[in-house]
């Protein structure tokens, strides 16, 4: 059998990883997304950041040996049969064993490395010679209390962790022992895997608790219990680990108890490799094990772990602290922790959808929101939404092939699907597309209600984990600001959805079953007053009425995962986006403002009129694609007459029953000042792409070819904006919210003034960090004025 173990703290070494940053540069780019600094330049280049210090040191580690053993899959092809980690890399172990991916781990090898390096002042020490009865013996005897045992490297080398004085002092003890071949300070800042870690430990376990855990394709050995972990314990364990002793002797004996293995050691130098000779060489293999790995590798883990009250890390449990003690210890800590661009929104949203940041960017209409888009945005650890509507299914397929073939698997992109009310067979045909094509991620924009088409996307790849909960390959975030209409995503698929995908053959009896358990949208986003197609609504009275509906139905059905609630809408500045979060969004969604960036698929001339508006500039008109109905856009107004014109082809449409009751003069002026041509040229050109059906309702119902020919005209005036035709300036169709107006206001007289030098990822990484800073100062704020 084959062990893979991965070193920790003390094997950083500058120059480390060379090669690896360049052969996995997706995931060197996400790494420095998430650590706000070059990872390739902390591990390679002098007088950058000090690799040895404890915040910078774990997550290079981390990093270098995630790498290593990507590159060790690949030469070989082959995974270990175990792995085990040394303290930090243990993190690397469950890295390898699938229990969550790259990001994930480095997000929490990341707060470890930030709460272990704030706990200074203290200090580690190897005690060379003795077994760890005889150490544990000397610090009774010389009132040593204050220091902990806290690794056991081999029978006879132990560490020793404490407060800095107090090892110094232990020094002069221990060196006048005669067995003691050498007592070696270790060059750390704190008291690792003592109690000293108390409080860093308390503070990981609820940002741990933030995250969900994947099953462990093969066993990882724990530190703490020199067993395999528990996947049901596993964020436990992780947390215990902080201020638990390192067995790793033991772990080495137990994994020797196996029978023949072989070690491996995947990272940089060879320190572990050098232990594990030791202790094959001194030490007997522990075989009085081996039921308890059968049971986790093939049972099920067993309830409790050998020699360990549940729930309890063997320190607590050396120092008589009750479970009371501990939540008292929990709720009375206070953390100094700010806030910052990466802490912001839910952090199991940002892991379920392998996200650095919680933020999105909506997918505008006819591929406004581009392929450039949203690869910026997935490469920028943010995800982004392709606009699909208005598009052939012949352009939706190429941009998708697009995007997928310039991002990796690890990064997010989705696909925007609009609500077609009037050719159900169009939506259809697209979510058929997106299963083709694999696409996992999907913004349901425009529903009133929840499909047959959107159920079907829902029901692919469901299947039920060892805990016997489902899990879900396919995501849908809705987009919403009704209500009802939340209410109808927030529920389970309605049965007579499923009876008929099951008589049709779209859904099989065990998706059906499945989507009973599951609410019709993992996620929604509610919609405040926005560009496009909008209700107008209030954040500040949307947002509490929809977490809490959101509460009521969570309760109601029982959902085993907690459905995230968005914010979007009128989000063009820190100050936007602080409300959202404050008003309890887990992520929050952007859409004007990204239409006026260099990666939007629309014309220069219409982002040259963008880049100047203020918030006052935009005002509703008729929407083309429920023009009937008179639901309403948000368009720009300043310096085109669209709105207008949009308004007053509507008021003719509520007045006459045809074309024909309208008077000549009027008619006229729409020829020659909206449509520039004849009424009868425009309907041969409707003719052209409109269904024959269409055509023959035209024909028999002279209100429904007053419709299709006043349609027309948004048709024509969105071509002429995305196309920057110069025929007519003024009637171009921009959608458009006052979110872009604030946004120009907030970069004005900065290098973002200027809609060139605007790049999607880097407007919501400014837009994050910058959130965060005036939270940060809100609540300091707020904290002083209290007192």
């Amino acid at each position: 059998m084959t062990t893979y173990v991965f070193p920790g703290q003390g094997s950083q070494q500058k120059g480390m990883g060379q090669g690896l940053f360049e052969h996995y540069q997706h995931l060197t780019d996400q790494a420095d997304h998430i650590l706000g600094y070059s990872i390739k330049k902390l591990c390679t280049e002098k007088g950058y950041l000090d690799i040895n210090q404890t915040q910078y040191t774990q997550p290079a580690l981390y990093v270098v040996n995630a790498f290593s053993y990507l590159q060790r899959v690949e030469e070989t092809g082959m995974k270990p049969d175990f792995a085990a980690g040394h303290s930090l890399g243990e993190y690397n172990a469950l890295f390898a064993a699938g229990a969550f991916d790259f990001g994930t781990g480095l997000k929490l090898v990341k707060k470890r490395g930030d709460l272990m390096g704030r706990i200074t002042g203290g200090g580690m020490a190897a005690v060379i010679g003795l077994h760890k009865e005889q150490v544990a013996e000397v610090l009774r005897k010389h009132h040593l209390h204050t220091i902990d045992v806290a690794n056991m490297n081999t029978s006879h080398q132990i560490v020793i962790s404490g407060q800095k004085q107090d090892i110094e002092k232990a020094g002069s003890v221990f060196e006048s022992i005669k067995d003691v071949k050498l007592f070696h300070p270790l060059n750390v800042s704190g008291a690792f895997h003592s109690r000293y870690m108390d409080e860093a430990k308390r503070e990981f376990e609820q940002f741990v608790d933030t995250f969900h855990f994947n099953p462990l394709s093969f066993p990882v050995i724990s530190n703490v219990y020199a067993q395999p972990y528990i996947e049901e314990k596993l964020k436990e364990t992780l947390s215990q680990q902080m201020n638990s002793t390192v067995k790793w002797n033991e772990s080495i004996r137990f994994l020797m108890g196996r029978g023949e293995t072989e070690f491996e050691e995947i990272g940089p130098g060879k320190v572990l490799t050098g232990l594990i000779q030791r202790i094959q060489k001194e030490e007997a293999p522990i075989t009085d094990r081996n039921e308890n790995v059968r049971s986790a590798e093939h049972k099920g883990h067993p309830d409790t772990l050998e020699g360990n009250a549940p729930g309890r890390s063997p320190s607590d449990r050396q120092r008589g602290l009750s479970n009371n003690q501990d939540e008292a210890d929990l709720h009375s800590s206070s953390s100094t922790e700010k806030i910052t661009a990466f802490s912001l929104g839910s952090a199991e949203f940002k892991e379920d959808y392998n996200l650095t940041y919680a933020y999105l960017a909506g997918g505008m209409y006819r591929g406004i929101a581009s392929e450039k888009m949203v690869v910026n945005l997935a490469k920028a650890g943010m995800m982004g939404f392709f606009g699909t509507g208005g598009l052939k299914l012949s352009q939706i397929e190429e941009a998708i092939v697009s995007i997928q073939s310039e991002l990796t698997q690890e990064q997010a992109y989705g696909i925007n699907v609009v609500h077609n009310m009037k050719h159900p067979e169009t939506e259809d045909k697209i979510i058929d597309l997106l299963i083709k094509r694999s696409v996992r991620n999907l913004e349901a924009s425009a529903f009133l209600s929840v499909t047959p088409a959107l159920v079907r996307f829902r029901a692919k790849g469901l299947r039920r984990g060892p805990n016997g909960k489902v899990i879900s390959v396919n995501r849908i975030i809705a987009k919403l600001s009704r209500p009802e209409v939340a209410e109808s995503f927030l529920s389970p698929a309605p049965e007579s959805i499923l009876q008929k995908l099951l008589a049709e053959n779209k859904i099989t009896s065990e998706e059906a079953v499945l989507l009973r358990e599951i609410p019709a949208a993992n996620d929604i986003c509610v919609e405040a007053d926005s560009g496009g197609h909008t209700d107008g609504g209030v954040a500040y009275s949307l947002m509490p009425a929809m977490t809490l509906l959101r509460e009521e139905m969570m309760e109601k059905y029982r959902y085993h995962k907690k459905i995230r609630v968005g914010a979007a809408g009128g989000i063009g500045t820190p100050e936007a986006a602080m409300a959202a979060f404050v008003l309890g969004a887990d992520f929050i969604l952007t859409g004007s403002i990204n239409q006026c960036t260099a990666e939007a698929s629309t014309s220069d001339r219409v982002k040259d009129l963008l880049q100047q508006i203020n918030v006052q500039d935009t005002v509703y008109a008729p929407a083309g694609d429920m023009f009937e109905s008179g639901s309403k856009v948000q368009v720009l107004k300043k310096g085109v007459f669209f709105p207008a014109r949009a308004n007053k082809l509507h008021d003719l449409y509520q007045r006459y029953d045809s074309l024909s009751d309208i008077d000549q003069k009027t008619l006229t002026q729409i020829e020659e000042k909206y449509f520039k041509r004849s009424i009868d040229q425009v309907y041969e050109d409707i003719k052209s792409y409109q269904p024959l059906k269409e055509i023959e309702k035209a024909e028999r119902n002279p209100k429904h070819k007053m419709a299709l020919i006043f349609r027309w005209y948004f048709r024509y005036s969105s071509d002429l904006a995305i196309r920057g035709s110069g025929e007519s300036k003024v009637d171009y169709q921009i959608h458009c919210g006052p979110a872009l107006g604030a946004f120009n206001q907030w970069v004005k007289g900065t290098e973002l003034e200027n809609w060139r030098n605007r790049h999607v990822g880097e407007i919501g990484e400014k837009l994050m960090t910058e959130t965060a800073q005036l939270l940060n100062a809100k609540i300091q704020s707020l904290f002083q004025s209290a007192l």
